[in-house]
């Protein structure tokens, strides 16, 4: 029983660059999971470009979720698609445009991404 409380009070000593890096950490798995997964479903060839990676090149291949809530993961895939780095940069860019594009001088507009990394960040803080 002592060890839990031991536990709980380093918890309480860590400082935020300790739990900055538990969240990095927990997130680059969460992130690893999902990638090798769609590794496995789709042919590595970029959704937008078809450029084809094999071997090292592999890395340069992202997993971009559709509907842009990384927390919407189906095992089946269907909320994925394989673009290679340049692609998916380009189509967070175009996301970004069309909002800059329909909003009126002066308007406030919400974020349009829906996920949110550190999101959690709080609830690490007041442990």
């Amino acid at each position: 029983m002592t060890g839990n409380r031991d536990q709980n009070n380093s918890s309480k000593q860590r400082s935020p660059e300790q739990i900055l890096e538990q969240i990095r950490h927990e997130h680059a798995q969460h992130q690893a999971g999902y990638r090798e997964q769609a590794l496995k479903l789709f042919p590595w060839i970029c959704g937008r470009c078809t450029r084809e990676f094999e071997g090292k090149k592999v890395r340069e291949l992202t997993v971009h979720h559709k509907d842009h809530n990384h927390d919407n993961n189906p095992s089946d895939g269907s909320n994925w698609e394989l673009l290679c780095i340049y692609c998916h940069d380009q189509e967070h860019i175009r996301e970004v445009e069309q909002q800059y594009a329909t909003e009126k001088p002066g308007e406030i507009t919400k974020p349009t991404l829906n996920h949110s990394p550190f999101a959690a960040l709080a609830n690490k803080f007041n442990k």
